[in-house]
């Protein structure tokens, strides 16, 4: 009995140890910074905000269109100047860089991702009229906030988003309270029957690390007629660009 005892012991403090690391460390497993690879003859926008400076990856362009665009937690943002450039000619672009990642300066969260994401949005609303906001994965947790609170965006358009990160949280960690522990839950169920601008809601068909299921989830928290949920086949959650068909819907939201 004292055997069995001491073996309970041990391996509820091994699992105390367990759940006092990932809330200790749950930011290093959130968020994955990359630094800013491509470079161009734009000089990034430098934007300065309480406690950080962000760098913004651009394409200057004159005129009522820009786009925002809020990238995923291991995501180069300044990697779709390129692309999106293309795709949207019309616009003037704006890629943040989240604290961290790409140049900025500061650590990550999400506090600090939603008001960083509203001082560009201001910052690109002084000078352009027609500004839709971009989320993809981690970053439609942003736009999704952002939104809610900006009613005079156009458009939203949101890449593999999820309900919830503590959803997904907890499916990946079953055996962990991580409701309890999590720190930046990313709550878009919660902002999305306040938004009222057009909706685009982009799934990957075999998405592995957002279930469809929890896309639709979301989707179904927007009021009737504001948002349309479109499903790339043959896509996974980062094989979105290689379906020829995603350019299409992505132009078509705009």
């Amino acid at each position: 009995m004292r055997l069995l005892w001491t073996a309970i012991a041990l391996t509820t403090l091994a699992y105390l140890g367990l759940c006092a690391a990932l809330f200790v460390f749950q930011r290093s497993l959130i968020y994955m910074p990359q630094p800013r690879a491509v470079t161009t003859a734009h000089a990034p926008l430098r934007l300065r905000v309480d406690g950080a400076e962000l760098v913004v990856s651009v394409r200057p362009r004159a005129g009522a269109k820009a786009l925002v665009y809020f990238g995923g937690n291991a995501e180069d943002v300044s990697l779709n100047l390129e692309t999106f450039g293309q795709w949207f000619p019309g616009h003037a672009l704006y890629l943040l860089h989240y604290r961290g990642y790409g140049g900025s300066s500061g650590a990550p969260s999400e506090a600090a991702n939603h008001g960083d994401a509203a001082a560009l949005f201001r910052a690109v609303a002084a000078q352009h009229a027609d500004v839709v906001i971009i989320g993809r994965s981690l970053g439609a947790g942003v736009a999704v906030r952002l939104a809610s609170e900006q009613p005079t965006a156009s458009r939203l358009v949101l890449i593999t988003p999820f309900h919830s990160l503590a959803d997904i949280a907890a499916a990946a960690y079953p055996f962990v309270p991580v409701r309890w522990l999590l720190r930046d839950t990313y709550e878009s169920g919660r902002f999305a029957p306040g938004i009222r601008m057009p909706t685009t809601i982009i799934a990957a068909e075999h998405d592995e690390v957002i279930p469809r299921a929890n896309t639709a989830k979301l989707f179904a928290r927007f009021a009737n007629g504001v948002a349309t949920m479109k499903v790339i086949p043959g896509a996974g959650h980062n094989t979105l660009d290689s379906q020829g068909v995603y350019r299409a819907v992505l132009q078509a939201a705009l």
